[in-house]
């Protein structure tokens, strides 16, 4: 395969890279299609990587649909889907591990520790896989695309780290494959994440200024929630993953959370502008 991909580079055309676990939706789709508008070779990617699952997680019934995934991919116009097997991918004994400290280690770092190492080594490998590319992610897991671009500088890796929009769906839910696990009752309940973030940045352009306040905002918001389990609410810096020091400055922050409903823990997180 990087011998195909080494001649479409000799040729002078650009490679985009989308990594996915598969069972695609327009999430997925979507970042296909910005890698078709801006490069000139498309290589598209599923894998669900179990390095990134702990004990007791849902790696065995994580959903998939390969036939489907397929489908969809062509018509995405993908010029390269990768789907390896485990052996592929992975020795017997994996003794080798990418792990990237400090801003993998709050938020989804804090609730599954050993996650973001097992999201860095298997992007690791699918970046030397594809060689100079550009790298399309989802803005809707948004401290694991913080992680892949501090890899990225810190290790030298050739590749350009694109974060794309997240894609809801109208009732504001954020596109993601383990949707598939909710119940009609807890489909229902799982906009209160949007809807608490959108209120904690309404409170800010009310003139709130203190972080804790907006956080434990949201937090009541999705708390109140019967279906809703609240792990954490977070206002950082969108580079950095840091909160700040004190009062909000004026500048771009994130809002970010995660709750469960029943099996799955869904994310969700925003923009912040605070005002000059």
């Amino acid at each position: 395969m990087r011998w195909a991909l080494d001649e479409v580079r000799r040729e002078g055309a650009t490679v985009g890279l989308v990594p996915t676990m598969g069972y695609l939706h327009e999430g997925h789709l979507s970042l296909m299609a910005a890698a078709r508008a801006d490069t000139d070779f498309v290589m598209a990617t599923i894998f669900v990587n179990p390095l990134q699952f702990a004990p007791g997680e849902d790696l065995a019934s994580y959903p998939r649909d390969p036939d489907g995934d397929r489908a969809k991919a062509e018509a995405a116009d993908v010029d390269l889907l990768f789907s390896p097997e485990h052996d592929e991918m992975y020795s017997d004994q994996v003794l080798t591990t990418v792990s990237v400290g400090g801003i993998s280690q709050s938020m989804e770092g804090a609730t599954r520790p050993t996650h973001f190492a097992g999201v860095a080594t298997v992007v690791a490998k699918l970046f030397a896989i594809a060689g100079p590319c550009r790298a399309y992610f989802g803005e809707k897991d948004f401290q694991q695309l913080a992680v892949i671009r501090k890899m990225v500088a810190d290790l030298s890796f050739p590749v350009e780290v694109i974060g794309c929009p997240i894609v809801r769906e109208p009732d504001g839910l954020a596109l993601s494959s383990r949707n598939a696990y909710l119940t009609p009752d807890q489909r229902e309940a799982a906009p209160v994440l949007e809807r608490a973030l959108k209120a904690g940045a309404a409170s800010v352009r009310a003139g709130e200024r203190d972080p804790s306040a907006v956080c434990t905002l949201i937090g009541e918001i999705i708390a109140a929630e019967p279906e809703a389990e609240l792990d954490y609410v977070a206002l950082v810096d969108p580079a950095t993953l840091e909160p700040p020091a004190g009062i909000l400055e004026p500048g771009t922050y994130r809002l970010l959370t995660a709750a469960r409903f029943g099996i799955p823990r869904l994310l969700d997180n925003i923009a912040l502008e605070v005002p000059g």
